[in-house]
């Protein structure tokens, strides 16, 4: 079962950085999304994680960077993105619906042989497996942001995954540089989110219930902890929207700080480090 050709789905920040990855890794690498304007923007991320690779990764030099870069093609058109894929990694917006109605698409357009992931970030396979019209060769594969520093690769499968799929998905997580971590059940979170989304959200509670400004909660993390990043620096990364997708979707609770979120960052534009401003101002 080899991969060689790899489609991602989605540019955005994190399907952006896995796109570049896997290309700088020496794989042939379609990025797929909706429109030009999505097209643009990817372009603009492969351009800044040129210079992010340039100045971070060993091996980067000698245009070997630009060339990853420019090797990545670029297409708003779904059945010409799959038509040859071994590999489609999904990295869409992190809502079920959407999501569901992108596997049908490609349960549809790619060949029988072509392996499915997910990148979600809290949704389990079996959510979205029976969207895919192959169960058996569809798992989920999680990337940390920040993919060529943070190297880990989940790997889950639901009840349904071939074993051979697994296998292989995880053979390619290390033959592009990642640390694959085999999930043995499905775990909404995997193990990273199961670990940090607790800790984004007690973060935003405290700030949103006006205990702490989001600066002091980071400074406390950052000292008592000795980790480089606070909560609040990572939701910045992250971006926005994402725990805002995620959040809305939930309980009374995670509502509340959904609506907190949309209100005082989100509808002002403040998306995080790509937007220029989230909890933190960026140059």
């Amino acid at each position: 079962m080899t991969i060689r050709k790899v489609t991602v789905l989605g540019t955005g920040v994190l399907g952006s950085q896995i796109a570049f990855h896997t290309a700088f890794s020496g794989f042939d690498v379609t990025a797929y999304d909706i429109n030009d304007e999505a097209l643009t923007a990817a372009r603009g991320r492969f351009a800044k994680l040129v210079s992010t690779y340039r100045a971070e990764v060993d091996g980067a030099g000698d245009g070997k960077a630009e060339k990853s870069a420019d090797a990545i093609v670029l297409t708003t058109d779904l059945a010409a993105a799959v038509e040859d894929a071994d590999l489609v990694i999904e990295a869409v917006p992190e809502v079920l619906t959407i999501k569901q109605e992108t596997y049908r698409k490609l349960g549809e357009l790619a060949p029988e042989r072509t392996i499915f992931a997910t990148n979600s970030s809290t949704l389990l396979p079996s959510d979205l497996k029976d969207s895919t019209g192959r169960p058996d060769r569809f798992l989920a594969l999680h990337f940390a942001n920040d993919v060529w520093r943070f190297n880990t690769a989940e790997v889950m499968g639901s009840e349904d995954t071939d074993p051979k799929v697994f296998r292989a998905v995880a053979e390619f997580a290390a033959a592009i540089g990642m640390v694959p971590i085999e999930l043995h059940r499905e775990k909404a979170g995997y193990v990273l989110n199961s670990l940090l989304v607790p800790l984004l959200n007690a973060a935003m509670t405290l700030s949103a219930g006006g205990y702490a400004e989001p600066e002091a909660v980071d400074k406390t993390w950052r000292i008592a902890t000795g980790s480089p990043y606070g909560p609040f620096q990572m939701l910045d990364i992250i971006g926005l929207n994402t725990p805002y997708n995620i959040m809305v979707n939930r309980d009374e609770d995670g509502k509340k700080l959904a609506a907190w979120l949309k209100d005082n960052y989100i509808d002002k534009g403040k998306l995080g480090i790509a937007s220029g401003e989230g909890f933190y101002k960026y140059s």
